[in-house]
């Protein structure tokens, strides 16, 4: 073992209120990034319940066909796809009439749309679609949902695809669009664009990305992660300041130890690089504490949604969390590089010790 390093195993860190700083400051740097990743999970995931992350569509009718089939398996990043039927349409109960959407799936309804009309799992629920003809189809509330996020006013009423193929005169192959759900890896406002491009491209038919319609949405992350950004600069430089404020009083404390090694022949940087290790421990350890604290909290929030929002400002209900393990290590280096770079300004006064003046008694 070196020197510094038998050394600075010898000294303990004593600036204790330093360490819970480091280990606050780590707790917000992990909250805000895993609220961060929760929101975006949320958001997209909404999205493509919604629209998917690409809509295909024809001039007329689109055909699922085997070549169509095989053009979109030769695109990287598409995860799968589905054929949609998207038909505006009025939902009656009785005297109420809502204005509705029917989509793909099974028969479930918003509990908006719900409590508007009346209706229930289990309840008859009539159906009038307007076109050249006006078309009456009974449906059964399977079930009442409640949307994830408020993507907006629309009221969507899923509805098996073969009975909305039946109604509409569609053949078995045949859908209003193909709805694409991407990759993860594309989720992005600039993924979904290219990959909007590429499939038209591919398969010689209309592509249109979901960002373009949900663009509002793809702002509001964006701005989430600029706030993020600036958390965690904010938190980084806390942590360094108090982990200044506690090195530089370790030195002063120190100062008999200091000159002691400098009359033993230890140069300034080694003496530095001793007080750094020690430094650097200490860090490391309210990097840990705070991790365990917002990781726990991560896991209350996740599954009792304990913290709530209001749906019509911040498009969920309750606060999303989604631990994100590359982040979080990602956040964790860069705050202690920045703590440590920081911690070179009070390493300095080390070379302003006089030997002659400091040597007087000293304790490790």
């Amino acid at each position: 073992m070196k020197a510094d390093g038998f050394i600075a195993s010898k000294i303990r860190f004593k600036g204790k209120v330093s360490v819970w700083a480091t280990a606050i400051s780590a707790f917000i740097m992990i909250v805000a990034v895993s609220v961060a990743s929760g929101y975006r999970k949320a958001l997209r995931d909404a999205i493509t319940d919604t629209v998917s992350d690409v809509v295909l569509t024809d001039t007329a009718a689109l055909r699922l066909t085997p070549e169509l089939q095989e053009k979109l398996a030769q695109v990287q990043g598409i995860r799968d796809w589905e054929p949609v039927i998207v038909e505006p349409g009025i939902v009656r109960n009785g005297e109420t009439l809502e204005a509705g959407m029917t989509g793909r799936l099974q028969v479930r309804i918003p509990e908006k749309l719900a409590r508007k009309a009346g209706l229930a799992a289990g309840d008859p629920m009539l159906s009038y679609f307007v076109g050249e003809k006006v078309k009456l189809r009974k449906f059964t509330v399977a079930e009442v949902y409640q949307p994830s996020v408020e993507l907006d006013d629309a009221l969507i009423v899923y509805c098996p695809l073969a009975d909305l193929q039946r109604l509409l005169g569609y053949a078995e192959d045949e859908s209003g669009e193909l709805d694409i759900r991407l990759e993860d890896g594309f989720r992005t406002r600039g993924g979904m664009i290219y990959k909007a491009g590429e499939i038209g491209y591919a398969t010689g038919l209309l592509s249109a990305a979901s960002s373009y319609k949900y663009s509002n949405l793809f702002d509001w992350m964006q701005l989430i992660d600029m706030n993020v950004v600036a958390i965690l600069l904010l938190m980084a430089l806390v942590a360094a300041f108090n982990m200044i404020s506690g090195l530089l009083i370790m030195i002063m404390r120190s100062t008999p130890t200091i000159g002691t090694l400098k009359a033993l022949g230890m140069p300034d940087r080694g003496i530095a690089r001793t007080f750094l290790r020690v430094a650097s421990r200490s860090t490391a350890l309210g990097l840990a504490a705070g991790n365990a604290g917002a990781l726990l909290f991560c896991l209350i929030q996740g599954t009792t949604h304990l913290i709530k929002l209001n749906p019509a400002n911040y498009f969920v209900s309750y606060v999303p969390v989604s631990v994100d393990i590359p982040a979080i290590l990602i956040t964790d280096v860069l705050a202690w590089c920045v703590i440590m770079l920081l911690l070179l300004i009070p390493s300095m006064q080390i070379s302003r010790i006089d030997p002659a003046k400091s040597v007087k008694g000293e304790t490790l």
